[in-house]
């Protein structure tokens, strides 16, 4: 059973439910007006639809915590609209549509360990890995000599992704990306 908290007690990413939502706390502030009671303000992102809010507790107003599972899986295969995947542990395989995928689709490659986050069993996010190694199918050919980093070309990945890389990228080369921001890292 989760916790629960004290809205005064509240830290950053603490996982709470409200109004039949999941949120994780982003910032919270304590705040002691000259006059008048005590509160505490919280900007909290709602963990499935990622909509970012602000409210305003009362410190002793209690919350009821929410546990977020946490499942290390590995990604199978595509087939028709369904992306399959294999807990670590149990072997249990199961479908996710692209909506429960999210951003992480164009980061995820066969075989490929991400991390599943579920609440009471449904699936909201899929976290893949902060950096992931993808190869180059297509990318204009470079110029020799030119290996500034200031200019970048169009390079389409492996799976489909397509990002800004450095000139001396060549179609071929496996290149790391950062899945937090999206951009390349640097060259295998």
């Amino acid at each position: 059973m989760a916790d629960v908290y004290m809205a005064g007690d509240l830290r950053n990413n603490t996982t709470f439910e409200l109004d039949g939502n999941v949120f994780k706390v982003v910032e919270f502030q304590h705040v002691k007006p000259g006059k008048g009671a005590a509160f505490v303000r919280v900007k909290m992102k709602n963990v499935i639809t990622g909509a970012v809010i602000e409210r305003t507790f009362n410190p002793s107003e209690k919350l009821q915590g929410a546990e977020i599972e946490k499942r290390d899986m590995q990604y199978l295969y595509q087939d028709d609209g369904l992306y399959y995947f294999m807990d670590n542990e149990t072997y249990e395989q199961i479908p996710l549509n692209e909506e429960q995928l999210g951003d992480a689709l164009k980061y995820i490659k066969e075989n490929m360990n991400v991390t599943v986050l579920s609440f009471k069993g449904k699936v909201f996010n899929v976290e893949p890995p902060m950096f992931v190694e993808l190869e180059v199918t297509y990318t204009e050919p470079g110029f020799s000599g030119n290996t500034t980093t200031t200019s970048g070309k169009p390079a389409t990945l492996e799976n489909g992704l397509e990002i800004s890389v450095p000139l001396f990228v060549n179609i071929g080369d496996v290149i790391r990306i950062d899945t937090r921001t999206g951009e390349y890292m640097e060259r295998i």
